[in-house]
This record gives structure tokens, sequence and C-alpha cells, in this order.
């Protein structure tokens, strides 16, 4: 990077660490505060988490139940920002004090089959803390990812997300470092509930409704036999819970399109079940169910 970029760089952390200095009753007050000012003046985001949650949970919540979780998840997403800079400050023996995990021996058990093991993750809780799951958990971890464009804060979230140990793949041309790494024993995680254009994905079922999801998760699984063990991290009052889920088996029957939708949406209901237990905590402002059947070509392939 450029001198301009480390200094960018510098400042966001700075930034960071000072409001994780913040005392955790002033930042329950300025999470409710800054999350109502936002949930009221950001209508298209509001609405979208509306809208998202009414098609979950419509037939089982009332409309007040529904816009009480839709604020409850914008309070998620304030509080991720002072979490990240509490967590700056932190050693890891330090930040064990604040987490436990559950469910371990799910991927010690997918580890010792000698083939890697593929995190199935999602955007709940604070999934900016989850590369710090690799070290607590006693193993060698890599996290695919989008890198963000504006590069002073791509280089902050490297320095943070890498900081423990854990490694990132960038997901253009990622596939090669990611069979290395799976043949080396490592855990390869990727966060799988976001919405893609059809031609990446395929439509599979996601709170009986049909969204299209990634199918690379599926093909992956299929090329390399690594298993998948569904891996989350949520809040649990003031402390982290990390948690592993039992290993979700394969399904391989030949037809190649078939076990791609039919993994698919077993990851998918993964988790639709741990979004179910903890409704508030997930990224519901995300356009979930955007793309459609018929949707066009985007503009850049066009051309």
């Amino acid at each position: 990077m450029n001198t301009f970029n480390t200094v960018m760089t510098d400042l966001i952390s700075a930034l960071f660490r000072m409001i994780g200095r913040i005392p955790g009753p002033i930042v329950d007050s300025l999470t409710k505060a800054g999350a109502g000012l936002w949930f009221r003046i950001d209508k298209k985001h509001r609405n979208i988490a509306i809208q998202n949650l009414t098609r979950a949970f419509g037939h089982e919540k009332s409309p007040d139940q529904i816009r009480v979780l839709a604020f409850q998840s914008f309070c998620n997403i304030m509080r991720i920002p002072f979490e990240i800079g509490w967590s700056e400050r932190l050693t890891l023996p330090e930040l064990y004090r604040y987490a436990e995990i559950r469910g371990l021996q799910h991927v010690q058990a997918a580890l010792a089959k000698g083939k890697g093991v593929l995190a199935l993750a999602a955007h709940i809780g604070n999934w900016e803390l989850l590369p710090s799951v690799a070290p607590m958990a006693g193993f060698s971890a890599d996290i695919i990812y989008r890198p963000l464009d504006f590069l002073p804060l791509d280089a902050f979230f490297y320095r943070l997300r890498t900081r423990f140990g854990a490694g990132l793949i960038p997901n253009a041309h990622a596939m090669r470092k990611i069979l290395r790494q799976l043949k080396n024993g490592h855990v390869v995680a990727m966060l799988m509930d976001q919405n893609v254009d059809w031609y990446e994905g395929v439509f599979v079922e996601f709170f009986n409704h049909r969204a299209c999801t990634n199918k690379g998760f599926a093909l992956l699984a299929l090329k390399t036999r690594a298993p998948v063990v569904p891996t989350f991290m949520v809040r649990d009052q003031n402390r982290f819970i990390i948690e592993f889920c039992a290993e979700i088996e394969l399904i391989q029957t030949g037809d190649r399109t078939h076990d791609i939708e039919s993994n698919t949406l077993r990851y998918n209901q993964a988790i639709e079940a741990v979004i179910r237990r903890y409704p508030d905590q997930w990224f519901w402002v995300h356009q979930r169910w955007k793309t459609r059947p018929s949707s066009p070509w985007p503009r850049e392939v066009k051309k």
C-alpha cells in the first residue's frame, strides 16, 4: 500500500480502538440509540428487514413482533463495530474468557477423516470474530472472503481477521488454494447465506421460499469429499457462543444437478435452524430473495 492508504488504515484502527474502550453500559445505550436513529431514517433497509422477516415468519409472528425483530437486528449490526474495537485490544487468552465453544467434537471427528473440513458459516451474531475460532479450538483455518473496494478498510479487516493465525483466501480464483489448504488438513470457512445471481447459484428452499444460493460450497464438497460442519458465532448476553454443529452428510447419487441442489438445500436448512434460534442476530437487511428465476444477466455481463 502507498503512504496514504497506510495512514488511513492506522486511523481506522485507532478509531475502532477508541470506540472499543467505551464501557459496556454506555455501549448498550449507544447501540440502542444508534439503531433507533438508523431504523427511523433508513426506510429502504427497514423495509427490506421487515419484508424478509414477514416472508420468513409471517405465519408465525404478528406484525408488531416482526417489527421488534427488525429493530433488534439493527441493534445487532450496530453493536458489531464496538465489539471489533473491544476485541482489538485483547490478547487471545483474554478473548477466551468471553467465549464458549460448543460441539467441538463435531469438527474434531470431521478433521480425523483426513480430508480437511468445510465450515458452513453465516452472517449471524458477530461473524467478524469467527477467524478467532481456530486458535481457540486448536486447528488451522482459512476464511474465503471478498476483498473490500476501499483498500485501507480492507487492510484493516485483513489484519483483524488474521492476527491470531487464520488465513484469508480471496474469492476470485480461490479453488487452487482451497484445495491445497484442505489437503493440508485445514478448516476452510465460507459465509453461505447471501443472495447470488442465478448463474452462480441454485434455487432451493430457505424459510419455505426458493432462494438463489451459492452452489460453490456443494461443488467443493462433491469434489473433495471434505466433511461439511456448520459453524456459527452468536451472542448470549455478554458472552460469545462458538457452535459447531453435527456434520452434514454428503448426498452423492451421481446425478450432478440433483446432488448440487440437494446438498445446497441441506446447507440452507442448517443456516435456517440457527437463525430460528437467534432471529434477532441475523443480517435481515440483506435482500436474500432478490434474485428470481427470471432475473436478467447483470449489466457487466451484457457488455
